[in-house]
């Protein structure tokens, strides 16, 4: 498949923990200067930059000690507390003697899923990129549960990525990209996750991080379904970053979208959000909405979870499969009570629904 060029000027780049190490566990000062340089030689060509780095826990697994990730919550609260300011540190240090300034900036799920908070956190990491600064993202691993326990920050970045309207996202890991079935050829270009794309993954081992290629999978699709060209490629390469925004399919693997990208809102409703509960449509609702039409009470079937006017809700065929979400107008109780009736009033109206995948 041939790529286009693309002319990039707002990259999200995604660190991986396992960057930070060789393999007996000492922190590669080498890589995170190389990675650095080539960020610099970016912005001074007079692109924008943001930065999501892990590391903060494996950082703090090191100082405290640890041979291996800690099972129990306030273990890992622990170390990522002492690592988070060793990163920046890092960071800073790296920045400064390239004459650049970062800025450290944390999340919570919640910041995603709340739509203040959301805008509130565009507006800073806008704003710091107006000002010349390098927003450098991570979870915030000291008081965030759910991302400790089940999540990574490839899907953090993808977030990330949809909330600056970025361009483009590289997520650098220690691999050189999506294997194909004999484990040894790289899938240069995907146009599609399709299952069979999906089924080429595999969770990582490594006792410092969680992951792997499960999470960047999962993380290309948000981005592509933004509208966002996603690369995933090996960290250590000399020239990755560079060369993935000069020459899109040079390194790694390419994810590329398949249109356009979404309204700022619309990337909120179908990536940036918890869902509250489903709406359950017949076919003829199903086909409207592709059309790009409004829901109607007339063509929902069913309710499940509970959810309150104005929450985001998935949308569901009759095969049980989640086909768009959107902003709803009435509560669970409400819409139980209305559903299959015919109403002046729309269920979700078209301008707050989007297609996912």
């Amino acid at each position: 498949m041939k790529v286009s060029q693309k002319n990039y000027k707002r990259i999200v780049i995604k660190i991986g923990s396992s960057l930070f190490y060789r393999e007996r566990g000492a922190f590669d000062a080498g890589v995170a200067r190389q990675i650095s340089e080539e960020v610099a030689a970016l912005i001074k060509s007079g692109r924008e930059v943001v930065i999501v780095s892990s590391g903060a826990i494996a950082i703090g697994m090191q100082l405290l000690g640890l041979k291996s990730r800690p099972k129990e919550l306030a273990s890992l609260q622990a170390a990522a507390a002492v690592g988070q300011g060793e990163l920046m540190n890092i960071y800073r240090s790296l920045f400064k003697e390239k004459s650049l300034n970062c800025g450290q900036v944390l999340l919570t799920w919640e910041d995603f899923d709340d739509r203040r908070r959301y805008l509130n956190a565009k507006n800073t990491a806008l704003s710091l990129l107006r000002l010349g600064i390098i927003p450098v993202i991570n979870e915030n691993d000291t008081v965030s549960t759910d991302e400790i326990r089940f999540g990574d920050n490839d899907r953090l970045s993808a977030l990330v990525a949809a909330l600056v309207s970025a361009d483009l996202l590289i997520i650098l890991t220690d691999v050189d990209g999506l294997l194909a079935q004999d484990k040894r050829t790289l899938v240069k270009v995907v146009a599609d996750i399709t299952p069979q794309v999906k089924s080429l993954a595999s969770p990582t081992d490594k006792k410092t991080c969680v992951g792997g290629m499960v999470t960047k999978l999962d993380a290309a699709r948000i981005a592509v379904g933004s509208g966002i060209s996603c690369v995933v490629a090996n960290g250590r390469s000399r020239g990755v970053i560079s060369g993935s925004v000069s020459d899109p399919g040079s390194f790694g693997t390419l994810f590329v979208p398949k249109g356009a990208q979404l309204a700022a809102k619309k990337r909120w409703i179908a990536f940036g959000t918890k869902t509250k509960g489903e709406v359950i449509v017949d076919d003829g609702a199903r086909q409207a909405l592709i059309n790009r039409k409004s829901l109607l009470a007339v063509g929902v079937t069913g309710v499940s979870g509970s959810f309150q006017q104005g929450d985001i809700v998935s949308i569901i065929d009759k095969h049980h499969r989640e086909f768009a979400r959107g902003k709803t107008c009435f509560s669970s109780s409400e819409l139980e009570k209305l559903k299959g009736q015919r109403l002046g009033k729309e269920v979700i109206h078209c301008d707050n629904i989007v297609e996912v995948s």
